[in-house]
């Protein structure tokens, strides 16, 4: 594993795990909503230029599901990560998630911190995770299938004891 795309749900894992396994490779990890979100929430005119560089050459992780750079990542990447958790799960975790930011206010990325006044927007991941479970996990199974992505190795984690398990016992895990 040299080049990782970790990809999942909103609120499957994918900057915990894509962080955990950076750290313990020593591989760069590149989390995509930091290059994506500019400030204000805008997205970012760069994005796919920003990926790009990141992960022309050399070895890195990158923890994401943008549309935009999907195929660029998915070609130059050696392995995915589909942490394919359980609706239920994601949206938990989702719910936690934003009522920590909306008590504790980190900065997200670029200025951004989570609002009261995003929640109820279609696109706040709580919303956007209930409305597209099924779709991606779709999408997703259907484009593993395709002929152009066979020389990926793909990882896919169901529960979160299959995720724990395997970061625990994978033969590139390092103590």
């Amino acid at each position: 594993m040299q080049r990782v795309v970790v990809i999942g749900q909103s609120g499957a894992g994918k900057t915990t795990v894509a962080a955990r396994l950076s750290r313990e490779l020593g591989l760069a990890h590149l989390e995509l909503d930091a290059l994506f979100h500019g400030p204000g929430w805008q997205p970012s005119s760069t994005f796919v230029h920003d990926v790009d560089a990141a992960t022309s050459a050399g070895s890195w992780i990158a923890d994401g599901n943008y549309s935009a750079v999907r195929d660029l990542l998915w070609s130059r990447a050696d392995t995915v990560v589909w942490l394919d958790l359980p609706r239920t799960t994601t949206l938990r975790r989702v719910v936690r998630r934003t009522a920590g930011r909306l008590l504790t206010r980190p900065e997200l990325w670029n200025g951004n911190r989570e609002r009261w006044q995003t929640v109820l927007r279609a696109s706040h991941p709580i919303r956007w995770t209930w409305q597209t479970f099924d779709r991606h996990r779709s999408a997703y199974e259907q484009r593993l299938r395709d002929p152009r992505w066979q020389h990926v190795d793909v990882v896919r984690l169901r529960t979160p004891a299959e995720v724990r398990r395997w970061l625990r016992d994978r033969p590139e895990h390092v103590s």
